[in-house]
C-alpha cells in the first residue's frame, strides 16, 4: 500500500513540476528574473539530477548578475558528473558572458577533448550545445567526429546547416549530397533549402560550385540522384537544354516512363523558351512511348504555341492541328486536343460559330465519358460569353454544375457563372454565386472568387448606380475577348469620369497589364506609380511594386530600380503572395544569394 501511495504522490508531482518550469520559463521571458529563480530553486532541490531546472537556475542567476552563485552551481555538478561534456560548454559559456573568453575557451576545448566521440547520443547532445551558443566551428567538429566513429550515424543535415551559416558553400553541397545518397526522400527539402544560395546566374559563386560538385560526383559514383540535381540546377539557370541531356539520361537509366522529360517541357513553356520545349516534346514524339504519352505532348506544345501565337503564325498552327487529326483521328482519345483546336479557333481565329459546331458534333457523335462531355460543354459556354450569348452559356454552364456536382470543373462552373452574370451587369446574383465559392476546396477559384466579390461589393456601397462599375466589368468582357485595346479605352473612361472612386486603382492595374500585352511599357509603368503614389495603403499596391520591378528587369533594363522595390515589397508587405520570389529577385539583383 505504501509503495502504491508513493507512486500516486509522484503521478501527481509530475505535472506540478511541469506547470512550474512553465511558469518560471515564462517569467525569464518577461524579464522577472527573481520570480523565476524562487521556482527554478525549488524545483533543482527536489530534482538536483534534471539538467533543465539546472541550466534555468544558472541562467536567473547569470540574468539577475549572480555571477559567483551561477559557477558555484555548475562547478559542484560537474564534480558530481566529471563526464559530463555539456556541463563544461555551459561553464565555459558562463566566463563567455562575463567578458573572459579566454577561460571560456579552455573549458570548451576540454569538452571536445572528454567527450566520447563512440557515443552518438553524446555527440548529438553536445554539439546542439555548443549550437545553442552559436558556436559552429566546435559543433560541426563534434558531429564531424560522431559520424567518423559511428558509420551507420546521419548528422548530415546538421552539419550541412551549419556549413551553410559559416558560408562553406561546397561542405555544405556535400553533406546535403550525402543525405540524399541515404534517403532519396528528402530531395525537395533539399532543393528547397539550395533555392536560398542557387540563382538564375551560372556564374554566381554558389551554383559554380555545386555544379562542379555534381559533376565530380557523378565521375566517381554515377548515381542517378546527381542527374536529378544537376537537372534541378539547370532548370534554375533556364538552361532548359542542359536540364534535358539530364532528363534523357535519367528516363534511360530509371526506365520510369516520360513523365520527367514532359515536366520539363512544362516548365520551360511556362518560361516561354518554346524553341526548347519544341525540342524536348519531339523527342517524346521520337520516343517507343504510348499514344496517351505522344498525344500529351502534341497537345502541350500545340496550345502552347497557340498562347504565345501572333497573327501571322494561325495558318502554321491550324495546320498542325490537322496533321495529328490525321495521324490519330477525331475521336475519345484526342479530346483534349479537339477541345483545344476549338479555343483557337474561336479565341484566335474569331471563328466562333465554326468552334461551336465543332464541339457539338464531338458531343453528338462521340460517347464521350461525363468528364469529357462536361469540359466539351465547359468551351462552348466560354466561346458563348466570348460572343456575349451570356443566357445561352449560362445554361452550359449549369449542365457542367449539375453533371459533376463537388467536383473542381462544377466549381470552376459555378465561378464562370458568376463572371458571367458579373459581365452582363447582374451583380446580385454574380455576389450570390461568389459567396458560396469563397470556402471553395480549389483555393485558386476561393482566391478568385473573393478578388471578384470584393470589386464588386466594395464599389456597389460606395455607388448605389453602380455606373462605374459597369463600365469597369465591359472592360474585362473586352480583356477576355482579346479587345486589348477596347478594353484599355473602357478602363480610361473610369480614370478620366470617376476620379478619387475606389474602384480607380483597379481600372490603373488592369490597364496596366493590357499596356504590357501591347508592350506599351512606359505607359504600364505610369499607372504602377500612379498607384504607389496615390494608394500607398491599398490591398493592390505589393501587386504595383512586385509588376513594376519585374517591368523593370524584363523590359526597361534598370535593375538598380527593380531592386529598391523588391526591397520595399519585402520590408513592408511580408504578407504579400510576392513575398517569397521577391526576396530570391532582390538577392539574386544584389548579388548576395548566400545567406
Amino acid at each position: 500500500m505504501r509503495f502504491i501511495a508513493i507512486i500516486i504522490f509522484l503521478a501527481f508531482l509530475t505535472p506540478v513540476f511541469g506547470q512550474s518550469e512553465q511558469l518560471a520559463k515564462n517569467y525569464v521571458q518577461q524579464g522577472q528574473y527573481e520570480k523565476a529563480l524562487s521556482i527554478y530553486q525549488k524545483l533543482h532541490s527536489r530534482n538536483p539530477n534534471r539538467t533543465t531546472y539546472l541550466l534555468g537556475l544558472v541562467e536567473a542567476h547569470q540574468q539577475l548578475e549572480q555571477f559567483d552563485k551561477a559557477e558555484e552551481i555548475l562547478k559542484k555538478q560537474i564534480e558530481r558528473k566529471p563526464s559530463n561534456a555539456q556541463l563544461l560548454v555551459e561553464l565555459g559559456h558562463h566566463y563567455e558572458v562575463q567578458g573572459n573568453p579566454e577561460k571560456a575557451k579552455m573549458y570548451y576545448d576540454k569538452a571536445i577533448k572528454i567527450f566520447n566521440s563512440n557515443n552518438v547520443n553524446a555527440a548529438y547532445s553536445l554539439a546542439q550545445t555548443f549550437e545553442k551558443y552559436n558556436l559552429l566551428d566546435q559543433a560541426a567538429l563534434i558531429y564531424e567526429r560522431g559520424m567518423a566513429s559511428n558509420p551507420g550515424s546521419n548528422f548530415n543535415v546538421q552539419l550541412a546547416k551549419i556549413y551553410g551559416e559559416q558560408g562553406k558553400l561546397e561542405k555544405m553541397f556535400n553533406s546535403y549530397l550525402s543525405l540524399l545518397i541515404l534517403q532519396p526522400n528528402y530531395k525537395n527539402i533539399v532543393q528547397r533549402n539550395f533555392s536560398q544560395y542557387i540563382t538564375e546566374d551560372p556564374f554566381n559563386e554558389a551554383n559554380v560550385i555545386f555544379r562542379k560538385l555534381l559533376i565530380k560526383k557523378l565521375q566517381q559514383n554515377p548515381d542517378i540522384i546527381y542527374n536529378e540535381m544537376l537537372s534541378w540546377l539547370f532548370v534554375q539557370q533556364k538552361d532548359f537544354k542542359k536540364a534535358f541531356v539530364q532528363e534523357k539520361a535519367i528516363y534511360k537509366r530509371k526506365d520510369e516512363g516520360l513523365q520527367g522529360i514532359i515536366g520539363l517541357a512544362r516548365i520551360a513553356i511556362g518560361d516561354k523558351d518554346i524553341k526548347s520545349a519544341t525540342q524536348i516534346l519531339d523527342y517524346i514524339l521520337k520516343a517507343p512511348a504510348g499514344n496517351d504519352m505522344k498525344l500529351t505532348a502534341h497537345k502541350i506544345i500545340l496550345k502552347a504555341k497557340t498562347d504565345l501565337a501572333e497573327k501571322k503564325d494561325y495558318k502554321e498552327i491550324n495546320k498542325q492541328y490537322t496533321e495529328v487529326f490525321k495521324t490519330y483521328g477525331k475521336s475519345r482519345e484526342t479530346i483534349g486536343l479537339q477541345i483545344d483546336y476549338a479555343h483557337f479557333l474561336a479565341f484566335n481565329q474569331d471563328e466562333k460559330q465554326q468552334a461551336i459546331d465543332f464541339l457539338k458534333r464531338l458531343l453528338k457523335e462521340e460517347k464521350l465519358s461525363r468528364f469529357q462531355s462536361s469540359r466539351a460543354k465547359m468551351k462552348i459556354a466560354d466561346i458563348l460569353v466570348l460572343d456575349q450569348k451570356f443566357n445561352q452559356a449560362l445554361i452550359y454552364y449549369s449542365q457542367v454544375q449539375n453533371a459533376l456536382k463537388n467536383n473542381f470543373l462544377a466549381q470552376d462552373a459555378r465561378f464562370k457563372v458568376a463572371k458571367t452574370s458579373y459581365y452582363k451587369g447582374d451583380f446580385a446574383w454574380a455576389q450570390t454565386q461568389l459567396d458560396v465559392l469563397k470556402s471553395s476546396t480549389s483555393q485558386l477559384i476561393a482566391n478568385d472568387a473573393m478578388e471578384l466579390s470584393l470589386i464588386i461589393s466594395d464599389n456597389s456601397l460606395e455607388d448605389s448606380t453602380q455606373t462605374a462599375l459597369k463600365i469597369f466589368a465591359k472592360g474585362d468582357l473586352l480583356s477576355f475577348q482579346n479587345k486589348n485595346l477596347e478594353a484599355i479605352a473602357k478602363y480610361e473612361e473610369i480614370l478620366v469620369n470617376h476620379k478619387g472612386e475606389k474602384i480607380e486603382d483597379e481600372a490603373f492595374l488592369r490597364q496596366a497589364k493590357l499596356f504590357e500585352k501591347e508592350q506599351e511599357f512606359e505607359k504600364a509603368k505610369v499607372n504602377y506609380l500612379k498607384i504607389i503614389e496615390f494608394y500607398p495603403d491599398d490591398i493592390l499596391v505589393d501587386d504595383a511594386y512586385y509588376w513594376l520591378a519585374e517591368l523593370y528587369v524584363n523590359q526597361l533594363n534598370q535593375p538598380e530600380k527593380a531592386k529598391e522595390l523588391y526591397e520595399k515589397l519585402i520590408f513592408n508587405h511580408a504578407d504579400s503572395i510576392y513575398f517569397v520570389d521577391a526576396r530570391k529577385k532582390y538577392r539574386a539583383l544584389r548579388g548576395d544569394a548566400i545567406n
